[in-house]
This record gives C-alpha cells, structure tokens and sequence, in this order.
C-alpha cells in the first residue's frame, strides 16, 4: 500500500549532529521525501503531539525534551516519507523506541540512549499506524507544505494577519 509517514528527527539528534547520518539511514527505504520543514516546538504543538501519553507520569519530561528543553539545539526536522509500507518500512529502520531495546543496526540503537534522569533520547519519532500519520501529519503540516495532495481539503477566504519579509 501506497502510504505517508512522518519522520521528526529530534533535538537530540540535531544537537549531536546526527542529522546526515539519519537520513542517510532512512534512504535505505527507497521512499520519497514529500515535506519537510524545520520546526520551534511549541509546548502546544508537544503536548498535542504525545496528548496519546497526556495521563503518563513522564508526559512533562517529552513534551520538554521534544521542544529541546534539554538540549542546545531547540528545533526538531519534521519530514513525510512517501511509498510502499512506509509506516512499516521506515518504524523497522527506526527501531524500538526504547535505544536499549532497539536492534543495534537501528537508528536508535547506533544513536540514542537514556539519560540518568530517564528520559529516552531516541533521536527520532516515527509514526505508528495509519491513524496517528495523519493526525500528526495535520498536526505538523499545513496542505501547502507538502508536494502530494495526502488528505482532503477545502479552500478558505478570510483576512489573514501574516509576517512577510520586509
């Protein structure tokens, strides 16, 4: 099945500048890079983001490491993987999201780990099934970012206050 993923390289991966290596890595799928776009994290944005772990008692420690809050690097590289199985494809080069758990061969198990206060830096997130790539898809990108019409949408005209270069 023809299929959209969303792939976000985390601050920690950025910040130790895995970026090249992980898409390096992701290549090996052979799917299509359709977006991608470098994002401040908004706590809203977070909190949205894992709402799936909002009652877990860790849900304030990933919302902060998601918006870089432990890290130098405070921005993350959203991206959609585009093909056959890309859920699948992309979630076996990811590996497990535990770095101890995930197969040594995998992205997160050649670069991620976990700190001493607990948190899994696992350098990257990677959709799980159909329903949360589009739900994150909706969250992390608008229709005009991405090169593939991927879901319905609908025209609007309102006056819109937007920044512009000066």
């Amino acid at each position: 099945m023809i299929e959209p993923t969303l792939v976000i390289i985390k601050p920690d991966g950025l910040s130790k500048a895995l970026t090249g290596n992980i898409l390096s890595r992701l290549s090996e799928s052979k799917l299509e890079i359709v977006a991608a776009k470098m994002v401040r994290v908004s706590k809203e944005l977070a909190e949205l983001h894992y709402q799936h772990l909002k009652n877990e008692p860790f849900f304030e420690s990933v919302v902060q490491y998601l918006k870089g809050d432990h890290h130098v690097k405070k921005k993350v590289l959203a991206m959609i993987y585009w093909g056959e199985n890309a859920i699948a494809r992309v979630r076996e080069l990811a590996g497990a999201t535990n770095p101890e758990e995930a197969d040594p061969r995998s992205i997160r198990g050649s670069y991620g780990r976990i700190t001493s206060h607990g948190i899994y830096e696992n350098v990257l997130h990677a959709s799980s099934c159909t329903e949360d790539v589009e739900r994150e898809i909706k969250l992390w990108f608008n229709p005009n970012d991405i090169i593939l019409d991927l879901y319905p949408t609908k025209l609007i005209t309102e006056s819109v206050t937007q920044r512009v270069w000066a």
